[in-house]
């Protein structure tokens, strides 16, 4: 099918573009008639998605089954107070409409699986990875080597953000860079280990500048190469990344040939998957309850030390979540006893919790909403962090 010409409205949205000698009209043509899926709409996908669409992407697919929450908008600028609550796909696709008619946006309110991976990225030439998970982020990249399709990575911690492109036709896949998962609970989330909320803005652009080049076949993108950036010393590093041979994946003997189950693969407890029971939670106020009238009980906190020593509810027993295993001895007289495990959040808690249930703990209770829930609705004098 031919490329149809630019309307004169086109010309004058796009004339920057236009007067590049290296991008020009062709370039801008095939921005047009081309698809993107942004996985995720956080911190990654909320910028990436907004300069694609300035540039004239034709379609945007966005895939994430969240709502937005007060503690996005730090960073997810998309959304603002007025959209707090709504699913994320819905507001992201009103501001990108309504930034450049010219794109169509295809929202997916749904999380990314095994079972409709294929079937989502399959749809679009350029994939873009804004997940802040490993098994999505695992599954993105099989899902892509399968498909063919050229994965814009990029990830984001407190400070530090990382970039490249991975495509399997031409290069290495994620899994030439991380063979296996880091142990769960080894690598907090942003949720519980924070993030610079301009961070993200500078990963997203790389993002997008990656993926336009991608698309109009400009430059040399990020392929074998891992671009790392570092915000509190305004540093840049680069490293080369070489095809692994003995990829499960991309290798020339794949043993990896199919969609496997990524949580499992991630060590992703089954409680987190919804295929068991949560953990038994209490909230804040429960827990405070229970210390007024005087009942015996261990509060554990599995964060981290300097976790610790910026906030801590008084008599709390710190046994960090990696550690927890190893130091169940030390608890030993609690076995029987009754046990309340809190961390920032209340997601690394839910893992401890099962850990000590595993080791044969009888009365294990997760503090829903962790300490953060403990400073809104008990103590305020509990820092925020």
């Amino acid at each position: 099918m031919p490329t149809p010409p630019l309307r004169a409205d086109q010309f004058e949205r796009y004339r920057r573009h236009l007067t590049l000698p290296e991008f020009g009209l062709a370039a801008q043509q095939r921005l047009l008639a081309s698809r993107v899926l942004l996985i995720g709409a956080g911190g990654l996908g909320c910028p990436t998605a907004l300069y694609l669409a300035a540039a004239g992407v034709g379609t945007i697919g966005i895939v994430d089954d969240d709502v937005v929450d007060a503690s996005n908008l730090q960073r997810q600028i998309l959304y603002g107070t007025r959209d707090l609550g709504r699913p994320k796909v819905e507001v992201a696709r009103e501001r990108i409409v309504a930034q450049n008619p010219d794109v169509t946006v295809e929202p997916f309110a749904t999380r990314l699986s095994s079972e409709n991976a294929l079937e989502i990225l399959g749809r679009y030439d350029v994939v873009v990875d804004g997940t802040d998970n490993f098994p999505t982020r695992y599954l993105s990249n099989d899902a892509c080597v399968l498909l063919g399709r050229p994965n814009v990575y990029g990830s984001i911690f407190r400070f530090e953000g990382q970039a490249s492109v991975f495509d399997a036709k031409r290069g290495p896949c994620y899994r030439c860079l991380h063979p296996e998962p880091p142990p769960p609970g080894a690598v907090p989330s942003c949720a519980e280990g924070g993030v610079l909320g301009v961070l993200p803005g500078v990963i997203a652009l790389i993002q997008a500048t990656e993926a336009i080049k991608v698309l109009t076949g400009i430059g040399e993108p990020l392929i074998g190469r891992l671009l790392l950036y570092e915000a509190l010393s305004m540093r840049f590093d680069e490293f080369r990344l070489d095809k692994d041979p003995a990829c499960p994946v991309c290798g020339p003997a794949p043993t990896v040939t199919a969609l496997i189950d990524y949580e499992g693969f991630c060590g992703v407890p089954a409680h987190d998957r919804g295929e068991a029971a949560l953990p038994r939670e209490k909230s804040a106020t429960e827990v405070a309850a229970m210390r007024a009238r005087g009942e015996t009980f261990l509060l554990l906190d599995v964060r981290e030390p300097d976790e610790f020593v910026k906030a801590r509810i008084e008599g709390a027993r710190l046994v960090p979540l990696g550690d927890l295993e190893a130091r169940a001895e030390e608890l030993g007289r609690w076995r029987e006893g009754t046990v309340v495990v809190h961390c920032k959040s209340g997601r690394r808690s839910a893992k401890a919790c099962a850990t000590l249930a595993a080791l044969g703990f009888r009365d294990v209770w997760n503090l829903a909403g962790g300490i953060e829930a403990w400073s809104l609705t008990v103590d305020p004098q509990v820092p925020r962090y």
